[in-house]
Parts: C-alpha cells; structure tokens; sequence
C-alpha cells in the first residue's frame, strides 16, 4: 500500500513512518519542516536505504500548497495521514486557523486524486471543554470546543464528516491524549520538558500548584492506534489514551526519582484543564486497540 504521511518529519510521524515501513509500505512523507526535522527520519532513511521494508521518500514542501496537490496527484497515495494540524507552538487564533487549512486541502487533494481513507490527529485536551471529575475519563459522545483551538477542532471533524457523505472517502479521526516518548523536543510536550529540566539539573516550571492531572501515552502506543485507524474506526472520533490520571507533580517525582530541585511555580494559566483523561473504550471496541505501555516504562524509553 502506498501511503502518505503529512508531517512525518515530526515527532509522532516519523516513529508512524517507521511502524509503516517495517510493515512494508511505500511512505511518501510530506513536511515543509517548520517544526519537524530530518534528523528524526534517520532511522526510516537508513532501513529504506538498506532495501529493508517498504520504500520512502521525503518531499519537502508544504501539502496545502498546489505543489502538496500535484504530488498526491503524481504519487496517488491509497491512505493519507494528516498529523500536521495543530501545533504546540503556535496557539494563536491565527495559527490555529491553518489547521482548518490544512484540512480543507488535503480533503480536497484527497477527492481530486482517489484517496480512499484519511485519518488525522486531533488535540482531545481541546474537544471537551473543562469535564467534571465525575465525567472523567471523558467519552466522545459529545464535543464541547474550548477555545479557538476547540472550535478548529471540531470544524475539522465536520469538514472530514461532509466529505465522506459527499464524496464518499473515509476518515477517522484520533483524539490524542498528551503524548511523549524518544524525540520529542523540551518544548513539545510537558514530559520531554520535565525530562530535560531534570537531565540539565534545573528545576521545571509549572503553572499553579502542579496538582493537573494529564492522561499520558506513549508513542509506541500511539502508533499503534494510528496504523490500525487506517483500516478500522471510519466516519468516527476517537479517543487514544490510557484513561488514567497523573498530576504534573507525580510526573516530576517518577522523573526526578524524588530527589530533584523541587519545581519552580508559576501563575496558574485562565484556561487550563485542572483534571483531564480521555476513556480508551471506543478505541479498544472499533480499532482493537488499547494502550499496554506503563508510565514508567515510558518514562525510561524515553530517556534512553
């Protein structure tokens, strides 16, 4: 099968485009490397390289551009994974808007071309507004945007849902939790951020009391949920996370083993999520899927 992947020189893409290919897919990878890196293909070059698995090739450019739809004309991809949306950088209203953008021409590129399925991420931290204690770990019955990253969010899910009745390709589109693991940067995630602060010596900063609570997942998991969404999950939202809670001040302790600089407090930021897990139900029901890796098994994978 051929398969593109958009922003597989990131983080969560390139450890997908290195599941794909040991599963012998030929990968184009489609990134315009603001925020990915080459470096993170390293190990995809070298087993395409080496004739081991599928094929790769890397396009650098970016996939909303007439560029991006003439090579998903020229290379006709059966499945396309969009995990360029949303970025953990840029969270003005502005920047979330290319995330509709992006999604609009890739749906479309997706119509003009015969691509069958496309399966995007979405930020689940955005989807549910700020859920009760008592509704946690929250379910995809109904999504409540919060805030202009939210309201992209579910605008996304709509789009993807109009295409599929109209022009009848598939989606499925996959509520992440927080997800971390090997390459990600100090600033792509809070446990890449803690791991750093503790492997520098210097304390973390965290905003209020430390005492919010994430749904933490790591990559391999991840992954795992997006390979099997290419077959399974179509014309639905789904959560991928553990469904347990863990305080950023216990995520400090597991990293720092208890005896690191005690962390440095901040304002407490107006809209942030005081309590937060998604329930992995839906996903173990339509994809087979549920999450196996143990946060502290994760959490030492990561700093290898």
């Amino acid at each position: 099968m051929r398969i593109a992947v958009v922003g597989g020189a990131g983080f969560i893409g390139s450890h997908l485009v290195d599941r794909l290919l040991a599963e012998d897919h030929d990968v184009d990878v489609v990134d315009d490397l603001s925020s990915g890196a080459l470096a993170n293909l390293a190990d995809a070059r070298t087993a395409s390289g080496h004739g081991t698995g599928g094929s790769l090739t890397i396009h650098h450019l970016d996939a909303r551009s007439d560029a991006g739809d003439s090579l998903f004309g020229l290379r006709r991809p059966d499945l396309v994974y969009e995990l360029s949306l949303f970025s953990r950088t840029d969270r003005s209203a502005r920047g979330q808007g290319t995330g509709f953008h992006a999604a609009l021409s890739t749906m479309e590129s997706a119509r003009r071309h015969g691509v069958t399925k496309v399966v995007a991420t979405l930020p689940a931290s955005a989807l549910y507004g700020h859920p009760a204690a008592s509704s946690l770990p929250v379910k995809e019955s109904e999504i409540v945007p919060r805030g202009v990253r939210g309201v992209v969010a579910r605008a996304v899910v709509d789009l993807m849902s109009t295409y599929r009745e109209r022009h009848v390709i598939e989606f499925t589109a996959l509520a992440l939790a927080t997800v971390y693991g090997p390459r990600q940067g100090a600033h792509g995630g809070v446990v890449a951020a803690f791991v750093d602060a503790h492997e520098r010596g210097v304390p973390p900063r965290l905003d209020g009391e430390g005492r919010q609570t994430r749904d933490l997942l790591f990559i391999d998991d991840a992954v795992d949920a997006l390979v099997r969404a290419g077959e399974r999950g179509s014309g639905l939202v789904i959560n991928v996370g553990t469904g347990e809670q863990t305080t950023l001040r216990d995520l400090w302790d597991a990293i720092s083993g208890g005896v690191g600089p005690e962390p440095e407090l901040a304002p407490a930021r107006p809209d942030d999520l005081l309590r937060f897990a998604v329930s992995p139900v839906r996903a173990r029901i339509h994809l087979g899927w549920s999450p196996w890796t143990e946060l502290v098994d994760g959490i030492a994978r990561t700093r290898t």
